[in-house]
């Protein structure tokens, strides 16, 4: 499993993505989140699933763009690995599932093109097919996603800046990281500011975010005894005495 967010506000973009690899009883790091920028080209991929159908993926992808291929909006982008996907799916889902493996490359990709009005955020399938992130639906999430949502329902919107947006997403990969044993540090986020066609990525390793786990738990725990009890009388009148 893996944690990957995709954040979409009026100021830019925001991505985070976990790096634990679980392969049996086995765990490594390795990168899930990959960027491609040059002039007025900036975007970066994400993905979730399968360590070996996202590689050859990838790597189909990357031999496009160096092979010449060129987009200038987004979407074209998006549809081209779309194509990749659906050529690795070909290739590869029958034997997978002959083995009992289910084809689940899902893909999440941000950046600005030369002619995009705006940067764009994407959520794509494991059958090419894809949808556009936006004012309704700021964010998403592949791989483990169930624990990190609530606290982005309720603190994120279009108008969210770039910095309150980095806490709210790392506050949810914390969540997803003591809930879940196959999400871990270290961390790679990258940040797009709009239209400046240049994205910048950053590593955090465990013990550079120590302290903010430990406060962010101590706060919960200060927030739940501040809960008005009254409610619970009704219930709690019922116990035996």
């Amino acid at each position: 499993m893996t944690y990957c967010l995709g954040v979409k506000v009026k100021d830019g973009l925001v991505a985070i993505a976990d790096t634990r690899i679980t392969s049996g009883m086995d765990t490594t790091v390795k990168k899930k989140i990959f960027v491609e920028q040059k002039d007025n080209h900036s975007l970066f991929i994400m993905t979730s699933g399968l360590r070996s159908i996202r590689d050859k993926a990838i790597t189909y992808f990357h031999d496009l763009v160096e092979e010449g291929e060129t987009y200038n909006k987004l979407y074209k982008a998006v549809n081209a690995l779309g194509e990749q996907v659906r050529r690795v799916s070909k290739e590869d889902k029958p034997s997978l599932e002959k083995s009992g493996f289910k084809f689940n490359l899902n893909t999440i990709v941000g950046g600005q093109l030369k002619d995009d009005e705006e940067h764009k955020l994407y959520l794509l399938y494991p059958e090419g097919n894809w949808v556009e992130l936006g004012h309704g639906s700021p964010f998403v999430i592949i791989g483990n996603s169930g624990f990190g949502k609530p606290i982005l329902n309720r603190t994120i919107t279009n108008d969210s800046s770039l910095a309150h947006v980095l806490k709210a997403g790392f506050l949810s990969f914390d969540s997803t990281r003591v809930s879940a044993n196959d999400v871990e540090f270290p961390i790679d986020v990258v940040l797009y500011k709009k239209d400046t066609f240049h994205m910048i990525e950053h590593r955090y390793e465990k013990k550079d975010m120590l302290e903010i786990s430990e406060l962010w738990a101590k706060e919960l725990k200060a927030a739940l005894t501040q809960i008005p009890e009254h409610w619970m009388e009704a219930a709690l009148n019922k116990l035996p005495q």
